[in-house]
């Protein structure tokens, strides 16, 4: 049975996760992470935020930016590890689907093509089998 995966958005991920801590981490379905993140945000804050700002920072009054930097180094940090991870889950899918599949990459324009053709598609650049490569290795070819 095939299964079907999609392509993330690392964008949007790292925008949900800017939005709420863990967001992001739904949205790539990762749901022990988000929950992490979020254990994660709430000791940093148990521990390391006074609870006086904490309450200022409910009732939306100003606060000291230092005063809640734990909140937002751990935020910062969610951010990133969901834009990394939506990177990785798309790197993975890619080429998980190209090896079972038979698709390589163009070396000219770096859209996927058929491993069996000796020319893209895509540029109609003709593929050097000089060294026996195909069109998806990592070999060093001049780009036109």
């Amino acid at each position: 049975m095939h299964r079907s995966v999609s392509r993330k958005r690392p964008w949007l991920a790292a925008l949900l996760a800017a939005l709420a801590t863990g967001l992001g981490h739904l949205y790539l379905r990762r749901w022990r992470r988000a929950v992490g993140w979020l254990a994660v945000l709430l000791v940093a804050t148990v521990l390391f935020v006074d609870p006086a700002t904490v309450d200022a920072l409910a009732a939306g009054d100003d606060v000291d930016p230092l005063a809640v930097a734990p909140i937002l180094l751990v935020g910062s940090a969610s951010v990133v590890d969901a834009y990394l991870l939506a990177h990785a889950h798309n790197w993975a899918t890619q080429s998980t689907r190209a090896s079972a599949e038979g698709l390589a990459e163009c070396p000219n324009c770096g859209r996927e093509v058929d491993a069996d053709l000796e020319f893209c598609h895509w540029c109609t650049a003709e593929f050097d089998d000089v060294d026996g490569a195909s069109p998806g290795d990592s070999s060093d070819r001049e780009r036109n």
